[in-house]
């Protein structure tokens, strides 16, 4: 007797959840950071959407008005409205998420910050300077 092969795990079934942990890793203030920063250029789009149909929406003053059009394109615009309202709520839970895992950190003094900065480009400039005299050994070897 044959026994039937086994089926790969999770095939037609949900994943197991995370441990608590691992979601915590997961969700870290630079990804709520970037969810963050999506969310405003999705916001961005949608009111650029907004203006556009806003300047090819004909006001009903009598001239070439169509009601069919002019009631899909109001259509259109408040289901722009809606989106960008839940949009800016989105935006306001990752803004008050940020803050509430930020709340314990010391700010960073700017002398600290200036310092470093300093010591980076230093850095950059040494590295910079060593590739200009590798590419001048290089260039007359040639």
């Amino acid at each position: 007797m044959t026994t039937p092969p086994l089926a790969p795990p999770f095939v037609g079934q949900p994943p197991p959840p995370l441990p608590q942990a691992q979601a915590a890793r997961d969700v870290n203030t630079a990804s709520l950071c970037r969810i963050g920063q999506e969310t405003v250029q999705d916001i961005v789009l949608r009111t650029m959407e907004i203006f556009q149909l806003l300047r090819n929406m004909q006001l009903p003053n009598g001239v070439t008005y169509n009601p069919n059009t002019h009631q899909d394109r109001l259509g259109k615009l408040q289901e722009h409205l809606r989106m960008l309202s839940v949009l800016f709520k989105k935006l306001k839970l990752v803004f008050d998420k940020c803050n509430e895992n930020c709340a314990g950190l010391d700010p960073i003094p700017p002398e600290k910050l200036r310092q470093k900065n300093q010591q980076l480009k230093q850095v950059m400039d040494q590295l910079r300077n060593l590739i200009w005299e590798i590419n001048s050994m290089l260039a007359v070897k040639s």
